[in-house]
């Protein structure tokens, strides 16, 4: 039978979204829905559901295809691709945000920077692997602050009864899982007050009065880097989104850092003197008396 779901709504994402943003939207799905967290059938469903939309939109070829003819070119025994990974395991293809090549007959695999496919997941999803595992690990949880997970720490762990030291890589996300000798260690990341993380981006809000906003001003704001000057351009507006490149958080693999993204309030006074009444009710009027000479 034929799905005839929207991928496009089932990642929450527009049909004119970016690779980045559909990548963004899966990695939190596949998160939030992952069977090693969350232990539903319904979440075992919708994480196989996502991550078949994934597949699909995260590549351009099967996109187009798609976007042509619907799920139904994914079907088994049409013409399209057919199947989950467009030309079987034996050859390669994708899952989820990763890609990976393979040879059944004494080749080399490729697994996108990892050592095989359970890693992707243990790194990434904090579980299992669909691909099924070869021998079961110790799993064991680990909390940390938020900016430990940005910077990377060592923490003194029990594992099995033995107290070790286990470094944490800066970068790692909540629900990242670290390899430590035989025993998995799942990252479990406490929440910060001043930062709310998207990926590798950081996003803060920042309050300015309506003056500040309207002249223009500097003021300090705070990064996971520390305190970073910001220059207010005249005529902020409310819900002005700022972006300040590589101050996100450092890539756990790889080369790079995210953003960090500024939205703007404007604070508006409760109480006010009599004069900073004053000057508002001037301030008032001389924007009526402007508009009345056009």
């Amino acid at each position: 039978m034929a799905d005839n779901k929207d991928y496009y709504q089932i990642l929450g994402v527009a049909k004119s979204a970016s690779a980045d943003e559909i990548k963004k939207a899966y990695r939190k799905l596949a998160l939030q829905f992952h069977p090693d967290k969350n232990k539903t059938k319904e979440a075992d469903a919708k994480f196989k559901e996502v991550t078949k939309a994934y597949e699909v939109l995260s590549d351009a070829q099967k996109k187009q295809t798609y976007d042509q003819f619907g799920a139904a070119a994914f079907e088994q025994g049409s013409p399209g691709p057919g199947g989950p990974f467009g030309g079987g395991f034996g050859q390669g293809g994708q899952y989820g945000p990763f890609t990976y090549s393979y040879s059944s007959n004494g080749g080399n695999a490729d697994f996108g920077g990892f050592s095989d496919p359970f890693d992707i997941f243990e790194q990434f999803f904090g579980g299992a692997s669909p691909f099924g595992r070869r021998q079961q690990r110790e799993v064991y949880s680990l909390k940390i602050d938020f900016m430990e997970a940005v910077k990377g720490t060592q923490k003194k762990v029990d594992l099995g009864g033995k107290i070790q030291t286990i470094k944490i890589p800066a970068g790692v996300d909540d629900g990242s899982r670290v390899r430590f000798g035989d025993a998995d260690v799942i990252i479990n990341v406490v929440a910060d007050k001043r930062f709310k993380r998207e990926g590798y981006d950081v996003i803060s809000e920042q309050g300015l009065s309506f003056a500040q906003a309207a002249l223009g001003a500097e003021t300090n704001i705070e990064t996971v880097e520390g305190k970073v000057k910001l220059k207010i351009p005249q005529g902020t507006q409310p819900e002005t989104v700022i972006r300040l490149r590589g101050k996100g958080i450092t890539h756990v693999r790889g080369s790079g850092k995210g953003d960090h993204y500024v939205r703007i309030k404007i604070v508006i006074p409760k109480n006010l003197s009599g004069k900073q009444k004053a000057i508002l009710e001037e301030f008032e009027a001389e924007t009526h008396k402007k508009k009345s000479w056009f």
